[in-house]
């Protein structure tokens, strides 16, 4: 009972010493609080990126793997042997599609900046425009084989796609932009390119990964493939998706797939493959691997922030031993041990910490809410692991940068410290 009412007096006087010094320690902690802030702020948008991504690669459909003839995730320019890569062609696609383990298929082709993920096109409806509209073209299956929803109309068929028929599916950002409402894009004639092309569908919009629900991916014209080769010529890349029988048969599918397009490009034995085979796995690893980069840059700016705080701190702890000289001399005058003033300095550094920690917290907390409600299209949720992080850090700060302080106070002679002027 004697130790307990002891630690208790010993951190009121603690908590006094703090609230008699309020502006010196408010600038002393200023350096914890920002440290703790930055963790919270940071870790809360990349945890709700983390989430959106995850949905959003959901939302691409079940069981997918993806061909194409250069690497999709290559940061920067890519190299030379993969620039000279010849394309999958759409015969790769049609033998792909004869595979066992492939339940459905669909091949398309692209127009887009890829750096912007946004369009270049301009499409138009008498006075209204979208730009950087995405121009796509795709067999009929692609609905099937991406699980795509209809906001209204239809989805072109075959026999559209075989006839090279003048129409096209909107995105939705595209036809609200278009039109008051997605109905009044039925029937409607769209000029792209000086042509026209009739509406007959509008897609449902998508969610988007990281700009929660405004998604570049929505301002997007999806013709069938043959009228979209005849509109563009040039473009010779093909993109080719297949869905697998079941989760279990992907590996199985990957296999096949591989097998099947080596032999078709004629790719020797010893040779590595000149095209690319990944999944939404694969889009998940890579932005995992993004993640864990913000994570330690998050790491390095708030370690700064905590560091120049611990020292601040231990410089305001020295100041403060100094200033009491006396008053840790008539303490141990009177009957204070070693201990008792090594306890009260540590704790008075790690209370000190510590609430700059909980005002981290809270101000964390603000700009989680203010990105939120400032930018309602950026995902931000707050995570409690990285709170108990944040704070538990703040105060071993504290304990850190504050026990050679404490050391020092509680080694004084009280002789000398009670002759101390």
């Amino acid at each position: 009972m004697t130790h307990r009412s002891e630690a208790t007096e010993t951190v009121a006087m603690a908590m006094d010493t703090i609230r008699s010094n309020k502006l010196r320690s408010g600038l002393t902690i200023l350096g914890i609080v920002i440290g703790v802030a930055v963790v919270i702020a940071i870790s809360s948008v990349v945890r709700g990126l983390n989430d959106n991504v995850q949905n959003a690669i959901q939302s691409l459909g079940s069981n997918l793997v993806f061909a194409y003839h250069m690497e999709p995730f290559t940061f920067g320019r890519p190299p030379a042997e993969m620039r000279n890569r010849k394309e999958l062609t759409y015969e790769d696609a049609l033998a792909i599609k004869e595979l066992p383990h492939a339940k459905g298929m669909t091949v398309g082709q692209r127009l887009f900046r890829p750096e912007l993920r946004s369009g270049t096109y301009a499409v138009k409806y008498g006075t209204r425009r979208a730009k950087n509209t995405i121009l796509e073209g795709d067999t009929a299956s692609v609905k099937e084989v991406y699980d795509f929803d209809m906001m209204a109309g239809r989805w072109f068929s075959d026999i559209d796609d075989g006839r090279r028929a003048p129409v096209l599916v909107l995105g939705f950002k595209t036809a609200e932009t278009l039109f008051d409402l997605p109905e009044d894009a039925l029937g409607k004639e769209i000029n792209i390119d000086g042509e026209l092309f009739t509406v007959v569908g509008v897609a449902a919009p998508v969610k988007d990964a990281f700009s929660g629900g405004n998604n570049p991916q929505d301002n997007k014209v999806f013709f069938p493939l043959s009228t979209f080769k005849k509109l563009h010529p040039e473009v010779k890349e093909h993109f080719i998706s297949v869905k697998a029988t079941s989760q279990e048969d992907i590996p199985k599918l990957i296999d096949e797939m591989r097998e099947l397009l080596r032999r078709r490009r004629k790719v020797a034995f010893a040779s590595p493959d000149n095209f690319a085979i990944f999944t939404q796995d694969s889009l998940s690893d890579v932005w995992n691997d993004l993640s864990r980069y913000i994570f330690v840059f998050m790491f390095a700016v708030s370690s700064v922030g905590l560091i120049v705080g611990g020292v601040g701190v231990m410089n305001i702890m020295l100041v403060s031993v100094t200033e009491r000289t006396r008053e840790i001399g008539v303490r141990k005058a009177i009957g204070a041990r070693k201990r008792d003033i090594l306890l009260q300095f540590t704790l008075e550094a790690i209370t000190l910490t510590a609430v700059g920690g909980v005002i981290g917290l809270l101000v964390g907390a603000a700009l989680t809410f203010a990105v939120r409600f400032t930018w309602s299209s950026m995902p931000a949720s707050m995570s409690l692991f990285w709170a108990i992080v944040a704070f538990g850090g703040s105060a071993l700060i504290g304990l850190v940068f504050g026990i050679y302080p404490a050391w020092k106070a509680a080694g004084l002679d009280p002789i000398e410290a009670l002759r101390y002027e």
